[in-house]
């Protein structure tokens, strides 16, 4: 334990990065989603093809690879990020697709007749999605979206592949320095991921019940 306590400032730090990749990758995420989910559903033949073809492409290519990308090839390609910043471009590319078809599903569960009712209101697309759609779509899919976070914060640990000092990073840095204390550091690690995902969790059984959706 003296190695991880002595330490515990790099840990900090890691931690930190992990929790600045886990909050703008997570609303950017969300925020992107959304919009492909809904160009899913929308009557124009052009973005329901667009948005298929980026859920697809990017929810079937390892993030490992979609990091890569973002790291060395970007910057083929004239980008001057920091590989913070490619990672957080990178998580968030990754992690859209699945916040979209978690939201599809949600949406897939929205009585047809909510639809109907709205166009026979005289509101259009976006009136109906944003006011009638997405607010049931959301309140039926909150345990998969905070399911999509907790995976989002696990991912995390990829970056530390790609030059990002996050909690995966500091644990071989440290693990190499403390050669004799591995098993602590490797604890320490999974005991800061826990504690993101554990209240993750909580939070996800407490909305889930408070918002409840009669189906």
């Amino acid at each position: 334990m003296n190695a991880v306590i002595e330490n515990l400032p790099r840990f900090i730090e890691a931690f930190g990065m992990t929790l600045w990749l886990l909050a703008t990758s997570g609303v950017c995420a969300l925020i992107i989603g959304t919009v492909i989910a809904a160009m899913r559903i929308s009557p124009v033949p052009s973005l329901n093809v667009f948005a298929s073809v980026y859920t697809e492409l990017l929810r079937n290519t390892p993030l490992t690879l979609v990091l890569f990308f973002c790291a060395f090839v970007l910057p083929q390609l004239g980008s001057r990020l920091p590989y913070e910043w490619a990672a957080f471009i990178g998580l968030t590319l990754y992690t859209s697709p699945f916040v979209a078809e978690a939201l599809r599903s949600g949406i897939n569960g929205v009585a047809v007749g909510q639809a109907e009712a709205a166009r026979s209101l005289g509101l259009g697309f976006m009136q109906s999605t944003t006011l009638i759609i997405f607010p049931q779509a959301f309140r039926m899919v909150i345990p998969p979206l905070i399911n999509v976070l907790i995976a989002l914060t696990k991912n995390t640990s990829v970056a530390g592949g790609f030059f990002v000092f996050e909690l995966f990073s500091a644990a071989k840095e440290l693990a190499n320095a403390n050669g004799n204390a591995v098993i602590a550091i490797l604890l320490a690690v999974a005991a800061f991921y826990l504690v993101v995902t554990i209240p993750l969790g909580i939070l996800s059984a407490h909305l889930e019940k408070k918002l409840a959706v009669q189906r």
